[in-house]
């Protein structure tokens, strides 16, 4: 009687281990985040959507974004980002990064466009987090303050898309992006 009470005992606490593990992001440690992806993001005010040619150094996990008013004014800010495309990448985010520049941030880059939920986990700077759908439009954007005190995570931050581009909290304020402008992705993010 008493060997199937230990079994179940045994597999509680395995399942509560692998639960911490899984929460508190540990896996990510063993399995590694991979090499990030370059390439050139565009920003624009109702235009459409078109590809840029970009380098294709993967030594440098860097990116330039391009905010402009038009098809044809001068881009309104860029910002330097990595590409996050696969799930430890989009895991761990920029919560392993102490400070943005005040032009830098991470594009992520899910499967599919889908509702897409994120979190501030252990964060040491507030963000802007910008949801972007399949086609380049902006369909979200969060203004996202630090957890609270004592907090690992902060509020859930929802939106729809295929992509999100985090910068620093006021960016969009700063360059005037809003909800419906659209953003020319690079061939790697696509």
């Amino acid at each position: 009687m008493q060997r199937p009470a230990v079994v179940v005992l045994g597999a509680v606490g395995l399942l509560v281990a692998a639960a911490v593990v899984l929460q508190t992001g540990l896996w990510v440690e063993v399995l590694g985040t991979g090499e990030y992806e370059e390439g050139t993001v565009t920003v624009r005010e109702g235009a459409t959507t078109a590809t840029t040619p970009t380098g294709t150094d993967a030594s440098t996990p860097e990116t330039t974004v391009a905010v402009r008013e038009d098809n044809a004014g001068e881009p309104l800010g860029t910002v330097e980002v990595r590409i996050a495309q696969t799930f430890n990448q989009r895991y761990v985010g920029l919560s392993e990064t102490e400070s943005l520049g005040p032009d830098e941030g991470m594009l992520f880059v899910h499967e599919s466009e889908g509702t897409h939920t994120y979190v501030m986990r252990n964060m040491s700077f507030p963000l802007d987090i910008i949801f972007i759908d399949a086609n380049g439009t902006i369909t979200t954007i969060h203004h996202a303050p630090l957890p609270p005190e004592g907090e690992q995570y902060s509020a859930e931050y929802p939106g729809y898309g295929k992509y999100v581009l985090e910068v620093n909290r006021g960016w969009t304020n700063r360059t005037g992006v809003e909800v419906g402008d659209r953003v020319d992705l690079p061939p790697e993010a696509t």
